[in-house]
């Protein structure tokens, strides 16, 4: 079975857009001459981005227990320091020197250094981390740095060609190419093991090929844009075996925005517990299409309580958005802060309703929440 795996290498120092053509005429049968695709010439969306993504390298010392055999006795030793560093890909979003990365190539680092592509050196700084989306906001002192800009992680195409550019196996500045698989993917690789919020998942997945250091690196399109923040690989054994996930970058943004400025993401909530539609529930409500999310609880005094919305009530769009997957909720709802107004539609006794949500905090309230 395929494990899912964050793709940032880890050593122990000390030790040892395109377009498709089709050839042939229009209406022909189908024994005439098949399709072919092809890829654009990404030279150039290469040429404009790779300044645009850094090497990360992270160190971490640990104390390891020193023990010795005498005469068939385990004496105690002490302990000994190691020193444990790990690679990484960033992402500049800014030409004074502000830099997305994944949480889990900084997380508990003692230090931060970071390669530009012209193999300057510099130390980075950690300004926010936000476990729940595995996004991370460091900083170097530079200027004039090439930022590569967001682009509308919403409008990317399953079938669109993009690039992924990062430094695998610390070999810096690669590119790969593929193709925008699927969306919305959620793959319960964010662990909530230190009791943080719940974790937003919603990968963009692509067949570009990454592996381990490509993590925090830059999945681009083909008019040199941000889309998402590479993240994750599916693979048995530690490499690439066919797909990768990278974060949205409507959802990188916003919480990279909040890092800078509150250094800490404010997560809004809808107040909601959801269940995704299956055929047999939809024949069951009397509905004829599968689509939406069936509210299976609204926590009272909440966001969706306030405005209205029921437990029963069928959720079919989230701020303009069709909502078909816990993943898409969660990902739109992910980009908003609390105290935002999001327009919903629901459907319940045989009509489309729609409301106004005041999103809120974790604590119920709209107020900034600052660590």
């Amino acid at each position: 079975m395929k494990k899912l795996l964050l793709v940032m290498t880890i050593a122990l120092l000390g030790c040892h857009t395109g377009q498709t053509q089709q050839s042939g005429e229009i209406n022909q049968p189908a024994s005439s001459t098949p399709l072919t695709l092809r890829y654009a010439d990404f030279s150039q969306v290469a040429a404009r981005t790779i300044d645009g993504v850094v090497h990360i390298r992270t160190v971490q010392t640990r104390l390891t227990p020193l023990y010795q055999s005498f005469f068939g006795f385990i004496i105690n030793q002490g302990v000994q320091r190691k020193e444990y560093s790990a690679y990484g890909s960033g992402v500049i979003i800014s030409p004074d020197g502000y830099i997305v990365t994944n949480n889990h190539v900084v997380q508990d680092a003692e230090r931060i250094q970071v390669t530009l592509n012209d193999k300057r050196v510099l130390d980075a700084s950690l300004i926010g981390t936000d476990p729940a989306t595995d996004l991370a906001l460091i900083k170097i002192d530079a200027d004039g740095l090439t930022a590569i800009p967001f682009g509308n992680s919403d409008s990317a195409l399953v079938g669109q060609p993009v690039l992924a550019i990062g430094n695998p196996f610390n070999l810096t500045s690669t590119v790969t190419a593929g193709i925008i698989s699927a969306k919305a993917r959620n793959m319960g690789i964010i662990d909530n093991n230190r009791g943080m919020e719940s974790p937003i998942e919603s990968f963009i997945q692509t067949d570009a090929a990454v592996n381990p250091g490509n993590s925090g690196g830059a999945l681009v399109d083909a008019d040199a844009r941000l889309i998402g923040i590479v993240t994750a690989i599916a693979s048995a054994d530690g490499y690439y075996t066919g797909y990768s996930f990278a974060i949205p970058a409507n959802l990188a943004r916003k919480v990279a925005e909040d890092l800078k400025r509150y250094g800490h993401a404010q997560r809004a909530y809808l107040g909601v517990n959801v269940v995704e539609m299956t055929s047999a529930l939809a024949k069951q409500m009397g509905l004829q299409e599968v689509k939406g999310l069936l509210l299976a609880r609204v926590v009272p005094d909440c966001a969706a309580d306030r405005a209205g919305l029921k437990q029963g009530d069928l959720l079919l769009t989230v701020a303009g958005v069709s909502v078909n997957s816990f993943a898409e909720m969660m990902e739109e709802i992910g980009r908003h802060a609390p105290g935002d107004l999001v327009d919903v539609t629901y459907y319940r006794n045989g009509r489309t309703h729609s409301a106004t949500v005041t999103l809120q905090n974790a604590q119920g309230t709209t107020s900034v929440i600052r660590k």
